[in-house]
């Protein structure tokens, strides 16, 4: 948490003002005791995150003044997180403040620890929501900015990129289906010095067999039935540029033999002809399949693998970037709004919930067709998890106990190390940098079963 992220507290009581100061004393708290006050520090500070006390003066006793101050709060940020603090016996107030645009509201009494949770999520939410923008703001004509993500994984995807693409390296992408393979591999052209020249994509599962290898190496007029005029392939299309090779795991074996050919000697020859062209071309191939238990099985060259594969870059899922998904579901909200000619919906917390916690198994595509529905259908102020046509998800399904959530988060580096290491436990405390005795009883106290 950074010290220099201002918190407004709007608060009229001064013991309830000590007591929220001292609990996010991590934080640069600022404190109004009514509108006047609160609006002045917004103005000064412009807060990511505010708690609003709904009782202020001079109608301390109602609710009529913290809802004039929060509609003035959206109205001078309105991309602040407003967490509405009222009364147990309210909560028909507290709904209202959600409807006019808060965040979450928070009945009293005060529980620091539960409020912190909730102000922790607010202060997450607001950096998604930034790092969006700043990846919107780019310059259209950056190559990775058709590529949301803030997560560490895919970061570390978009550094390598960075240093592949200036080089001639034939790229292998894996990753599952719709984790943004093309993508990535129109970054990889437009990164080099072939950016100037042609990409051109093939996908090896979309084409019949007997058809593809005319679609890859061309033909010459009269090599088959209907070869009515010369035809030049992709590979020979591309040449100069780059030639992405979609689904590469679905090559046919025969054609698999003859692109190594053209791996290695850099020439080809369109079918039916008999002269050799040389072709230079960079080529990137993606394939979600499991190649090397295809090549266990004969089912894929091994020679081919490590021509295609001289770089390979492992693309995570949706549920292996951590804050990635309501990223991108925030950004496909925007996207298919201004497509559609509607206004810009908020998303309740519920749908964050619910987007946060579901597995994504179609990855970034499933995603943005259940943002575009939601979005053709939607007719409201707020998107819900119902409209997202996911499970609804509640806090009390999310561990609110720091020992749970520490428990949690060691079980799975500690079942990690384990696997990475093959169960050997002197390797596994040294991923971990723990000593052995450590480690067993980490083990023990998890109830890890080695």
């Amino acid at each position: 948490m950074a010290k220099n992220e201002v918190l407004l507290v709007i608060e009229d009581d001064a013991g309830i003002q000590s007591q929220l100061k001292w609990s996010f004393d991590d934080r640069n708290v600022v404190i109004a005791g009514d509108r006047a006050e609160a609006v002045s520090l917004l103005r000064r500070h412009e807060p990511k995150v505010v708690t609003l006390d709904m009782g202020l003066p001079p109608d301390p006793g109602g609710t009529s003044e913290g809802l004039a101050t929060l509609q003035e709060v959206l109205e001078l940020l309105p991309n602040t997180k407003v967490i509405v603090v009222t009364g147990n016996d309210d909560r028909e107030s507290a709904v209202k403040a959600i409807g006019m645009g808060a965040y979450d509201f928070y009945l009293k009494p005060i529980d620091a620890d539960i409020l912190g949770l909730i102000v922790n999520r607010a202060f997450r939410v607001r950096e998604l929501e930034d790092e969006n923008k700043r990846l919107h703001n780019k310059n259209d004509n950056s190559p990775l900015a058709g590529l949301i993500a803030s997560s560490t994984a895919m970061m570390k995807v978009c550094r390598t990129v960075e240093k592949v693409a200036p080089t001639s390296a034939t790229t292998m992408l894996l990753g599952e289906s719709g984790t943004g393979k093309e993508v990535l591999a129109r970054a990889i052209h437009d990164l080099s010095p072939r950016a100037e020249n042609k990409f051109v994509a093939i996908n090896c599962a979309a084409i019949p067999e007997n058809l593809l290898e005319s679609e890859l190496f061309g033909y010459e007029k009269g090599a088959f039935t209907g070869a009515a005029k010369q035809t030049l392939g992709k590979i020979e299309i591309a040449s100069g540029g780059t030639l992405f090779l979609d689904e590469i795991g679905d090559l046919p074996m025969a054609l698999q033999a003859k692109l190594l050919r053209f791996l290695q000697e850099r020439v080809i020859e369109r079918v039916g002809g008999r002269k050799e062209i040389p072709i230079d071309v960079r080529v990137v191939s993606a394939t979600h399949r499991e190649l090397q238990s295809m090549i266990n099985d004969d089912n894929f060259r091994e020679d081919l693998y490590y021509r295609l594969g001289e770089i390979i870059i492992q693309i995570p899922s949706v549920k292996e970037r951590e804050g990635d998904s309501v990223l991108l579901a925030r950004a496909f909200i925007e996207k298919f709004a201004k497509e559609f000619g509607k206004k810009i919906p908020s998303i309740s917390k519920d749908a964050i919930l619910a987007v946060e916690n579901y597995s994504w198994p179609g990855n970034v595509r499933e995603l943005e067709n259940k943002v575009k529905r939601a979005i053709i259908m939607f007719e409201g102020q707020q998107l819900t998890a119902e409209d997202l046509e996911l499970d609804e998800m509640t806090e009390s399904s999310l561990p609110l106990n720091l020992r749970e959530v520490r428990e949690m988060a060691e079980r799975k580096a500690v079942n990690r190390a384990l696997h990475y290491s093959n169960k050997n436990i002197a390797q596994a405390a040294e991923l971990l940098g723990v000593s052995r005795p450590t480690l067993y009883d980490l083990i023990k106290k998890l109830q890890i079963d080695v």
